[in-house]
């Protein structure tokens, strides 16, 4: 579990500097170049991340059960999880409105996805792995939200099509994910 948590220290924290402190990060890309920061931050995401995947493999092997999910609580895992790659799709296609909705979907689609994981997983080592994301991403919503209100930020208006194109690749990547890649990757599939 050392592990695990040694990732998610070093995941979250290093996604966590422009939430609250932008200074900081602000004077790092001065002194390092916008490059030179990216890379920082890049190799540190690595890190960290190569540290969760690594931490929550080795704490599976001796879990340690706090509670017992529903029965069919799978499916609205999935529902969740459905509409978290949905909001992440939104992030990245331009032109829709659910990035002007929720200002920070990325942020909101990592929450979705840890409530969603955190209901259908009842072991110590999923609820502090999905809660640190859902804690991580909800209070990056609220931060973040905060700040574009104070500073007048406004979301183009988006459209109709920029909203199906958001919804069709969020769609296909967790069709993609949940049928395909999830078996292969976490070594159990979803919906089975």
């Amino acid at each position: 579990m050392a592990i695990l948590i040694l990732g998610l220290l070093i995941f979250i924290g290093v996604h966590s500097i422009r939430l609250v402190s932008p200074s900081w990060r602000d004077a790092r890309i001065a002194r390092f170049g916008e490059q030179g920061w990216k890379g920082i931050y890049s190799v540190a995401s690595l890190v960290g991340f190569v540290l969760i995947v690594w931490g929550y493999g080795v704490a599976r092997r001796t879990p340690h059960l706090l509670w017992v999910p529903p029965a069919g609580i799978r499916h609205l895992t999935a529902l969740l999880v459905a509409v978290a790659f949905i909001l992440i799709a939104a992030a990245y296609v331009p032109g829709n409105r659910i990035k002007r909705a929720i200002g920070h979907p990325m942020m909101a689609g990592t929450a979705m996805w840890g409530l969603g994981h955190l209901l259908a997983n009842g072991t110590l080592n999923a609820i502090v792995l999905f809660g640190v994301f859902l804690v991580w991403g909800t209070a990056g919503v609220v931060i973040s939200r905060g700040r574009d209100r104070a500073a007048g930020v406004r979301y183009p208006a988006g459209s109709v099509s920029g909203d199906a194109k958001a919804v069709l690749a969020g769609l296909i990547a967790w069709a993609l994910f949940a049928f395909v890649l999830h078996r292969w990757l976490i070594g159990m599939s979803p919906l089975a």
